[in-house]
């Protein structure tokens, strides 16, 4: 496979958690570097670890995946930035953190599933998987790292906290949205 596809394949693939990680960035208060390692290495790891078990799959599971994927990544995602939008309504409790273990684990999962497909489709073409699994999950860290550090700087404005956190929820929901879209085409 050729390195340059590699490279597009993985920017593309992380697109998502580049834009899920500036909301998780917006959510930060302390630690900062922490929380951005954190959240790339989780979802670095779940980009490599779901387009290596798409590529493991193959054809076994397709079948069975392909019809429900985008609404499992559209549910999860639309439930979390519903949330966040609720939470930052209410002037008196603290926004909703991104940054936990538990939600970070479901974004991961969600911005992941489409690298599930991805792999199944290079088994299909006949790739080996370990360089671009690397790459993938390589690219998806450093870009989710970025993401929030980008994040982090937008929400020292903290008069505009309420509506940062706002404009992460609605970043959530619209990339569930996105992810529903394009499959149902």
């Amino acid at each position: 496979m050729d390195l340059v596809f590699e490279i597009m394949l993985a920017v593309g693939l992380a697109m998502d958690a580049f834009a899920v990680s500036i909301s998780c960035g917006l959510c930060v208060l302390k630690k900062q570097y922490v929380n951005a390692f954190k959240t790339a290495f989780l979802f670095g790891f779940f980009q490599w670890g779901m387009v290596s078990l798409g590529w493991l799959a193959g054809f076994t599971f397709r079948t069975f995946i392909e019809p429900v994927d985008h609404w499992i990544a559209f549910i999860l995602l639309a439930f979390i930035g519903i949330k966040m939008w609720k939470e930052s309504l209410d002037d008196v409790k603290e926004p909703l953190d991104l940054t936990k273990l538990s939600l970070l684990l479901t974004l991961a999962l969600a911005t992941s599933i489409d690298a599930f497909a991805a792999g199944i489709s290079l088994t299909a073409l006949g790739y080996p998987i370990p360089r671009p699994s690397a790459i993938i999950g390589t690219i998806t860290f450093i870009l989710s790292f970025l993401g929030v550090m980008l994040g982090c700087r937008l929400a020292n404005y903290s008069y505009f906290r309420k509506y940062l956190d706002r404009l992460g929820s609605v970043i959530l929901i619209g990339i569930g949205i996105k992810i529903l879209i394009e499959h149902l085409k």
